[in-house]
């Protein structure tokens, strides 16, 4: 019975994923985000095997939701960076960073560095930096205390050089 299943599975994949794929690239206009969005739909369904009963349907539904969440997801995007890019256009340069912390801040891991610009350069609170991000609001304080330590430990070590 499961042989039967994978086999299926595995016909269903080989006979709609390029389509789907394909389908997908057209909406998105990138190759890596349609084949990620492409695979996951087929892994939705694959979690759901034996309750959908119109796999084609559930696999373009699934993709279409997942090609709007992603459409949604740049459109944040863009609106954060364009508020961020606003707010620097208009804060006056006696107030702009350090350089040498903005360096430092250049030098994080993106993990890490999208969080800080988001809460303390863009001035957004953590909510709106999960809601951003897709990361849960713990996930984010977390990501905010590692990047404080690593900045301090380098702003120490900087500090002792120059002592």
């Amino acid at each position: 019975m499961k042989r039967s299943r994978e086999r299926a599975a595995s016909e269903l994949f080989a006979a709609l994923y390029p389509r789907l794929a394909g389908w997908c690239r057209r909406l998105v206009d990138d190759d890596e985000t349609a084949h990620e969005i492409a695979s996951e739909a087929f892994t939705r369904l694959w979690a759901r095997w034996t309750s959908v009963a119109e796999p084609r349907g559930f696999l373009y539904v699934t993709a279409a939701n997942l090609v709007r969440d992603h459409w949604r997801k740049l459109e944040r995007e863009r609106r954060a960076v364009h508020r961020v890019t606003a707010e620097a256009a208009l804060r006056p340069p006696s107030e702009q960073a350090d350089p040498s912390v903005r360096l430092l801040v250049q030098s994080l891991p993106e993990r890490l560095r999208v969080p800080i610009l988001l809460h303390y350069y863009a001035d957004m609170p953590i909510r709106e930096v999960s809601v951003l991000t897709g990361r849960k609001e713990g996930t984010i304080k977390a990501d905010l205390h590692a990047a404080r330590e690593l900045l301090r430990a380098h702003l120490r070590r900087s500090l002792d050089h120059t002592l």
